[in-house]
């Protein structure tokens, strides 16, 4: 992995949740303040903060005095098309591209940009706590070297895990990119069946909450796999176990799941076109 003390020419278009969180990465972990531009028409308050401690290049549009090594994209997917008309001054045919807009494949950046060594991610959005999972796949311009500096970049925010085939962006998509508000809706049911059972509401949502923030967190300082941990703490004949008969039921959890991240995939797949 490259180090983020040696990026050089790296400009940055769209400083939002996504862009922003990024570019936090980029500074806590040493990317020099002379290697960033920043280009974005309406910075919110805590990115113009972060831009002024850091000095760090801002601009309204793309300056004609600034060829990008790297460009990053993290504008909204609805917007990109006039955002894209407007990036000329700033690339050339060694300019490695990397986009963090959902929904849009390389073959919509080629058309407009030209055939250019590029990378389409799906970050999540525990990203914006540096905890995210970040999909990659690289087009064949993407030197190894390209890919490290992508990958370190990346790194800055969570998790990066590589496929080999575009297509499985959809994929990744249904799981991580969405996953995070499958989660979140696992602690709503939990703390609802808790309700039902007759505990406070406000309660049962701590007790959910806390819970599932806890199993993470023993998960991730845990070398076990999930399924290892679940049968860890369920003991034979005991309370999970009762629970685990109707989870992992035929009609249980897993087939709700596979139907859920079906839809979701092909979903990616029509926004993707």
């Amino acid at each position: 992995m490259a180090d983020l003390g040696e990026i050089e020419g790296l400009v940055l278009v769209g400083a939002g949740n996504m862009g922003g969180a990024l570019l936090s990465g980029w500074v806590a972990g040493g990317v020099r303040r002379e290697a960033i531009t920043v280009i974005d028409p309406n910075p919110s308050n805590s990115i113009k903060s972060l831009l002024d401690r850091s000095g760090i290049r801002h601009h309204v549009a793309p300056p004609d005095n600034i060829k990008a090594k790297i460009l990053v994209l993290a504008v909204k997917p609805q917007v990109m098309y006039a955002v894209l008309d407007t990036l000329a001054p700033v690339i050339d045919e060694n300019t490695l591209i990397i986009s963090v807009a959902a929904g849009k494949t390389l073959s919509y950046f080629e058309e407009r940009l030209g055939k250019l060594a590029m990378i389409r991610t799906i970050p999540n959005t525990p990203s914006m706590v540096g905890r995210g999972v970040i999909g990659a796949f690289a087009n064949g311009l993407v030197t190894e070297a390209g890919r490290e500096k992508a990958d370190t970049l990346l790194a800055a925010v969570g998790q990066v895990e590589w496929v080999e085939k575009e297509a499985d962006i959809d994929a990744v998509t249904a799981i991580s990119g969405s996953g995070p508000a499958y989660a979140f809706y696992l602690v709503e049911c939990m703390a609802e069946a808790g309700r039902k059972l007759g505990l406070d509401e406000d309660l049962a949502m701590r007790l959910a909450r806390g819970t599932v923030i806890g199993a993470g967190a023993l998960m991730d300082g845990s070398k076990d796999d999930a399924g290892t941990l679940r049968k860890n703490v369920t003991s034979p004949g005991g309370t999970t176990a009762a629970a685990l008969e109707h989870l992992m039921a035929e009609d249980g959890l897993q087939p709700v799941f596979d139907r859920a991240l079906e839809a979701a995939c092909n979903r990616s797949r029509e926004l993707a076109g």
